[in-house]
């Protein structure tokens, strides 16, 4: 594929994947994650092992011969249970040889074979466990009991739990020292189970994204005030009786609202969230005039208004937010008379403008944004024209225009963004090998795609010159695995992802 797609939807590909499996990541505008890194080993070529990485590496393998590992130094067990983990080798079995271990740190996220029985040794850590993520897993509100005897957690992940419900979450309500709590895609979860969650008085981080039950019961966090990410994006049964409670967490620096039926009156009780730097408004019902009530964040930098009922009436109002660097109009129905009222936005560093009606002259209005690294154009009416209008943007480091009506003469406009690391020119049908020798000099590079073009085997000799070059697409191209493997192993060194292949 050319082109990822614009957002997670429930028609997508993985909907026939199990539920846990299939999760929603966002765009890379907004992206959040509870899990915490299993640790390895990654040695160099040439390189010597220490004796403990030896010493963990044979445990691994003759796991078997092993009863407890509660002797050792609480360091050395969690490097073996991690190493366990990451060569998926830790079984129920194994797993007790861990049991009174004092582990800090229990990565089970999407691992096989996780339930109940696994929660007895995991609680016996007991005070010692800080982070616990079991995402994925079959542990049930029974399962769940054993945590409240880690009174010190810090950290739980309950991602695609199906089987948590409110009594679920009852039994972790006495861990009041929890700074984050995972809970996305849960069906069970009720407005009145979130009662319980008014008692974790320290949490910083909510995660309950895709819970449809939840509708009412955002009234019971209204007195966590030392929240700090809220995210409750594709839970479309919020509304903007919703959004009122939220106006105490004065502490918020991140909300994540999209796909729900917020409308600007909604928007209106966030205006005293003082601290708020990142509002994910994707797919709400909202119009410009919402950006009244945005104008009152002073510290609003990232904003996320995709597939919302913007249009260029009232678009003047974003001149009002001037500390902005992440703005996303991807799929509205704004022209260039809405980028006109973007020019005094010279703090913007992302601008995403998919599938909007922007054409060359608009473009004129993006020339005093130096700080710029990364737009999106696909899908619009720019050409030719337009680029040579991005010419002096010195630090933009990615640029996509997909889709468009792009030649080779166009390209010759992006030489001289010397910055550039990802590239993206795919669906631009009349592109051919003279594209690719104008960009042979943005040695950067570490990421190109030209599919959908007149590009051919001969034209490749000119990215011989991007020795940084990670990853190369040019599906329905006239090229062939062969050459590109060739160029390759002749001239680049890094590439490791490369399509056709």
């Amino acid at each position: 594929m050319s082109r990822k797609p614009e957002r997670d939807s429930e028609d997508s590909p993985c909907r026939g994947l199990s539920r846990r499996f299939c999760k929603s990541g966002s765009l890379k505008w907004w992206t959040s994650s509870f899990a915490y890194p299993s640790v390895d080993f990654h040695l160099r070529k040439g390189d010597c092992p220490s004796l403990l990485e030896l010493c963990i590496k044979k445990i691994n393998e003759d796991i078997d011969r092993y009863n407890s590992f509660s002797m050792l130094p609480r360091d050395i067990s969690q490097q073996i249970f991690n190493k366990l983990v990451c060569s998926q080798r830790l079984t129920s079995v194994s797993l007790e040889a861990f049991r009174d271990c004092a582990l800090q740190d229990l990565d089970l996220g999407e691992y096989a074979g996780v339930n109940d029985s696994w929660m007895d040794v995991i609680s016996s850590q007991g005070s010692s466990l800080l982070s616990v993520d079991l995402s994925g897993s079959d542990v049930t509100d029974f399962g769940l009991s054993y945590l409240k005897y880690c009174e010190n957690l810090l950290s739980l992940n309950l991602n695609y739990c199906d089987q948590i419900s409110d009594h679920g979450l009852e039994c972790i309500s006495g861990l009041s020292n929890l700074t984050s709590l995972s809970l996305r895609r849960n069906d069970s979860i009720s407005a009145q189970g979130m009662s319980i969650l008014s008692g974790l008085v320290n949490l910083v981080k909510l995660d309950l994204e895709r819970c449809p039950g939840i509708h009412g019961g955002l009234v019971h966090i209204q007195g966590l005030t030392k929240l700090q990410s809220l995210n409750i994006k594709w839970c479309n049964c919020i509304t903007d009786s919703d959004m009122k409670p939220l106006s105490e967490l004065v502490c918020l620096e991140s909300l994540e609202i999209s796909c729900s039926k917020v409308t600007n009156f909604g928007i209106s009780f966030l205006k005293g969230l003082q601290k708020l730097s990142l509002l994910n408004l994707e797919g709400c019902l909202v119009t410009a005039a919402c950006l009244d009530s945005l104008a009152d964040l002073p510290l609003l930098s990232n904003l996320n208004l995709n597939r919302c009922n913007i249009t260029d009436d009232g678009c003047e109002k974003f001149s009002r937010l001037e500390n902005l660097k992440v703005l996303n109009l991807g799929f509205n129905d704004i022209t260039d008379a809405c980028l006109a009222h973007l020019k005094v936005l010279t703090k913007l560093e992302s601008l995403n403008l998919d599938s909007c009606r922007i054409g060359d002259e608009g473009l004129i209005n993006l020339a005093g944004h130096r700080q710029l690294k990364c737009l999106v154009l696909s899908d619009t009416e720019v050409g030719d024209t337009g680029l040579h209008h991005l010419s002096e943007f010195k630090n933009l480091r990615s640029l996509e225009i997909c889709g468009g009506g792009l030649t080779d003469a166009g390209v010759k406009n992006i030489r001289a963004l010397s910055c550039l690391m990802c590239l993206n020119l795919s669906q631009n049908c009349n592109l051919t090998d003279k594209s690719l020798e104008s960009i042979s000099g943005l040695t950067r590079l570490i990421s190109l795609n030209v599919s959908n073009s007149r590009i051919t085997n001969s034209g490749l000799q000119h990215l011989r010159t991007l020795k940084n070059l990670r990853s190369l697409t040019l599906e329905s191209c006239k090229v062939t695995a062969y050459d590109i493997k060739k160029l390759r192993s002749t001239h680049l060194p890094n590439l490791v992802s490369f399509r056709p292949e």
